[in-house]
C-alpha cells in the first residue's frame, strides 16, 4: 500500500529552489561586474528589489492558486490550456538549461582540481545520479538539499568574512584601482548599471521553482521560502561583489570571471580556501541539478493530470515519486547536451530567455488573477504598481540580454518551437485523428487491410480520449454562464460529456425553467451530452472525493466558478478542481 509523502517544513522546502538560486553566488557577482565594474554592487541591489516585489506577486498568486505548476497553474485557472502551456513549455526549457548548465558548471570547477576529469561524461554522470536520488523520493532529496545548503551558506559566509579580514590588513588600494579604471565598453555609468542589471537578473534563477512543488510543501511554508531566498541573494551577491571588488583588479575579474570566487579564495587564504570553494560550488551547483529535477517533475505531473501530455506518465512508486516523468526529463536534458556539446553559451542562450519570459508569465498571470479572479481569496495582494514595475524590470532585462547576446534569441527559438509544436499536436490530437480518420479512409479501394486496420486503430484511440467525463458545479448560474462554461470545454477538453451538478440544501430545487435552459443548452452542443444532477447536501472537499470515486472523475477534471470571500474552503482543498468562470 502506498503511503502518503511527508510535507516539507520551511528549511529542507527553501533548500531545494536555494540551491538553485544561491548558485548564483558563484557566477553572478562576477558576471555584473563585468558589465558594470564598480556599479555591480548598484545593478546587485536592483536585482533585489526586482526579486522584492515578485516575492508579492509569486505568494498572492501561488496564496490563492496553491497548486504545483507556477506560472501554468495561474494562467490554466484564468485563461486557457494553450496560454497555459507556452508558460508550461517555457519552464520546462528552463528547468533542462539549469539542470545541463549546473551539471557542467560543475564538472569544469572539478576538472580545475582534477584536470584529467572528463566534462561531458562527468556530467551525464550527475543527471543519472540526480535522476535515481529523485526516483528515491522528495523526502530524500530534501535532506541531501539541506545539507548542501547550509555548507554552501555557511563557506559564502566564510569567504566575505575572509575579505572583510583581507581588507583590514591590505586596505582600499585595489578598490581606489578599480574605482579609477574606466567602465567595460567605455560606457556611461546608466548603461553600465542597466547592462550589469540585465546579466544579474541570472541570479535569481531558481526563485520559480518553490511554487512548482508547492502541493508538497507544509500550509504556510511556501511564502517562508520565498521570504529566505530573497534574503539569501539580496544578502549574498552584493557582498560577494564588494569583496571581489576590494581584493581583485578588474583585469584578474574579466580573465577569470567562471571561478572569480576561488581565485578571490586563493588571494585572501591560500589554496586551501580555493579547493574548498572549489568543491563548495562542484556540490551546490549539483544541488542545482536536483532542485531541476524536483520542480520540473511537480509541473510535468501537473500538465499530464490536465491530459496535456500522455497518461503514463503518472506512474508512482511507493514513495509517491514519479519515475517516468523523472526519466523523461533525464533523456530531455541528455539529448540537449549532446546536442550542444556541453557548449555553455549555447546552453546559457536557453537559460536566459525561457527563465526571464517564465517570470515576466507569472507577472502577466498576476494581472490575470486580479482581473478575472477578484473575488478569489489571497493570503496577501501585490499592488498593480508593484507588478507593473516587477514586469516592466524582466522584461528590461530580457531586453538587455538579447542585446548584449541576439545569437541567444536563435538558440532559444530552436529548441521553443519544438517544443510547442509538440505540445500543439497534443493538445489538438483528437481533431488529429479525425483528419487522419478521413485520409486513411482514401485508401479503402487500394489498401483495403490497411485502411479497415488504420480505420479501427484511430476510432479505438478516439473512442477513449472520449471517455473522459468532466463536471461543472453550478450555484445556479444563469444561461449565459454555462454558455461559457460548454464553450470552454469544447475549446479546450477532449469530451463527449459533461454533468452539471447543483448542490441544493435539503427541500431546496431549481426552477423548472432553470431545467429547460439546460435543455436548450443541451441542444445547442449535440457534440456534447450535457446531463443535469441535482444533489442535496453541502459543496466541499468531502463532496468533490465522493463524487470523484464514485464517478472515477479525477477531481482536476471538475470546474467551478471562482468563489468569493465567504467560501469556506481553500482552493486547494478541493484536490485540483480548476476554475473556468
Amino acid at each position: 500500500m502506498a503511503h502518503p509523502p511527508k510535507k516539507l517544513s520551511q528549511l529542507p522546502a527553501t533548500a531545494i529552489a536555494g540551491n538553485d538560486i544561491t548558485s548564483s553566488c558563484l557566477y553572478v557577482s562576477s558576471i555584473a561586474i563585468m558589465h558594470a565594474g564598480v556599479w555591480a554592487v548598484v545593478a546587485l541591489l536592483l536585482v533585489a528589489g526586482v526579486l522584492f516585489l515578485f516575492r508579492r506577486i509569486y505568494g498572492e498568486v501561488v496564496g490563492a492558486l496553491p497548486l504545483n505548476g507556477g506560472a501554468y497553474n495561474v494562467l490554466l485557472n484564468s485563461t486557457n490550456k494553450y496560454n497555459a502551456s507556452i508558460a508550461a513549455c517555457l519552464t520546462i526549457l528552463s528547468y533542462m538549461a539549469t539542470a545541463v548548465l549546473s551539471g557542467t558548471t560543475a564538472m569544469h570547477y572539478l576538472a580545475a582540481l582534477v584536470p584529467s576529469w572528463p566534462i561531458l561524461a562527468g556530467t551525464i554522470g550527475v543527471l543519472l545520479l540526480f535522476m535515481l536520488l529523485s526516483i528515491a523520493g522528495i523526502t530524500e532529496s530534501a535532506s541531501v538539499a539541506t545539507v548542501i545548503f547550509i555548507a554552501h551558506l555557511s563557506i559564502m559566509l566564510l569567504l566575505i568574512l575572509g575579505g572583510a579580514w583581507y581588507v583590514a590588513t591590505h586596505g582600499f588600494a585595489v578598490f581606489s584601482l578599480n574605482w579609477h579604471a574606466p567602465l567595460p565598453g567605455g560606457s556611461g555609468i546608466a548603461t553600465a548599471i542597466f547592462l550589469g542589471f540585465s546579466t544579474a537578473m541570472l541570479g535569481v534563477t531558481g526563485f520559480e521553482s518553490s511554487s512548482n512543488y508547492v502541493e508538497e510543501q507544509e500550509p504556510g511554508v511556501f511564502p517562508q521560502t520565498l521570504r529566505n531566498m530573497w534574503a539569501a541573494v539580496s544578502v549574498l551577491n552584493p557582498l560577494i561583489a564588494i569583496a571581489g571588488l576590494m581584493v581583485l583588479p578588474l583585469a584578474t575579474i574579466s580573465s577569470n570571471h567562471e571561478a572569480m570566487l576561488s581565485f578571490m579564495g586563493l588571494e585572501i587564504g591560500g589554496n586551501w580556501l580555493a579547493t574548498v570553494i572549489s568543491i563548495d560550488a562542484v556540490v551546490v551547483l549539483c544541488g542545482a541539478v536536483l532542485t531541476s529535477f524536483v520542480g520540473v517533475t511537480g509541473l510535468i505531473k501537473r500538465m499530464t493530470l490536465d491530459r496535456i501530455l500522455p497518461q503514463f506518465l503518472l506512474k508512482e512508486t511507493r514513495r509517491g515519486s514519479s519515475p517516468r516523468i523523472i526519466a523523461l526529463f533525464f533523456l530531455l536534458c541528455l539529448s540537449v547536451l549532446l546536442i550542444t556539446n556541453a557548449q555553455v553559451e549555447a546552453l546559457a542562450g536557453v537559460y536566459t530567455i525561457s527563465f526571464l519570459t517564465v517570470m515576466a508569465f507569472f507577472a502577466l498571470g498576476n494581472f490575470m488573477l486580479k482581473i478575472k479572479r477578484a473575488r478569489l481569496p489571497r493570503p496577501e495582494t501585490a499592488s498593480t504598481a508593484a507588478v507593473s514595475i516587477a514586469l516592466f524590470g524582466v522584461l528590461a532585462a530580457l531586453y538587455g540580454n538579447v542585446k548584449l547576446k541576439p545569437e541567444f534569441l536563435v538558440v532559444f527559438l530552436q529548441y521553443f518551437v519544438p517544443f510547442m509544436l509538440v505540445i500543439a499536436i497534443l493538445l489538438n490530437r483528437r481533431a488529429i485523428l479525425e483528419y487522419l480518420m478521413i485520409w486513411i479512409s482514401g485508401f479503402v479501394e487500394s489498401m483495403p487491410g490497411l485502411a479497415v486496420l488504420g480505420r479501427f486503430a484511430i476510432s479505438k484511440t478516439i473512442r477513449r480520449l472520449n471517455r473522459q467525463e468532466f463536471v461543472y458545479f453550478t450555484k445556479g448560474d444563469d444561461l449565459s454562464i454555462l454558455n461559457r462554461v460548454m464553450m470552454y470545454v469544447q475549446a479546450n477538453e477532449i469530451t463527449k460529456k459533461l454533468r452539471i451538478v447543483t448542490v441544493l440544501k435539503d427541500g431546496v430545487h431549481l426552477p423548472k425553467a432553470y431545467l429547460d435552459d439546460v435543455k436548450v443548452l443541451d441542444r445547442a452542443y449535440p457534440d456534447i451530452d450535457i446531463e443535469f444532477i441535482e444533489l442535496q447536501g453541502e459543496f466541499g472537499p468531502a463532496l468533490v472525493k465522493t463524487l470523484s470515486t464514485e464517478w472515477n472523475i479525477p477531481a482536476n477534471f471538475m470546474f467551478i466558478g471562482s468563489p468569493g470571500n465567504r467560501f469556506p474552503y481553500r482552493i486547494a482543498e478541493l484536490g485540483g478542481v480548476r476554475m473556468v468562470i
